[in-house]
């Protein structure tokens, strides 16, 4: 662990046997640009993760998590400590509002473990991010998926 490495909170946003998953903006300079990611993002000083990713979750797609999401695990590497949390998706896909990323969508478990997904919006088939994809695989195994 070095000073260098943040600490983000992120999310897994489960409806019936799909998970919601953010394409990441194609942009060189940030973790899996162009690639399905979680949603989430940077703990600010003083917050605890779960306050932090029930802001992030609100900025990124409008909206505000169930009172009752749980801890699922961290996960470090050099660059950061992922605080994971998983939580129901108790509103339909549509109204949900983008406000970061490339494109959102519902990955099926397969999707999942073949590592990639087709975007809309992309108009083609990208993949997943190592690590996110990583948190999935160890959640679908929990039996969640």
């Amino acid at each position: 662990m070095t000073n260098q490495q943040v600490h983000v909170a992120i999310a897994i946003l489960y409806q019936k046997d799909k998970f919601l998953m953010q394409l990441r903006d194609n942009i060189p300079n940030i973790p899996y640009p162009g690639q399905w990611a979680l949603f989430g993002g940077h703990i600010e000083v003083g917050e605890t993760p779960d306050i932090a990713l029930k802001r992030e979750i609100l900025e990124e797609i409008g909206y505000n998590l169930p009172p009752r999401f749980a801890h699922f695990g961290c996960y470090a590497d050099e660059r950061a400590m992922r605080h994971v949390f998983y939580a129901p998706l108790e509103v339909e896909f549509n109204q949900l509002v983008l406000n970061e990323g490339w494109d959102m969508a519902l990955l099926t478990p397969s999707d999942i473990l073949q590592g990639s997904c087709y975007s809309a919006i992309a108009l083609e088939v990208r993949p997943l991010g190592i690590i996110p994809q990583r948190i999935m695989l160890d959640f679908m195994k929990m039996g969640n998926g």
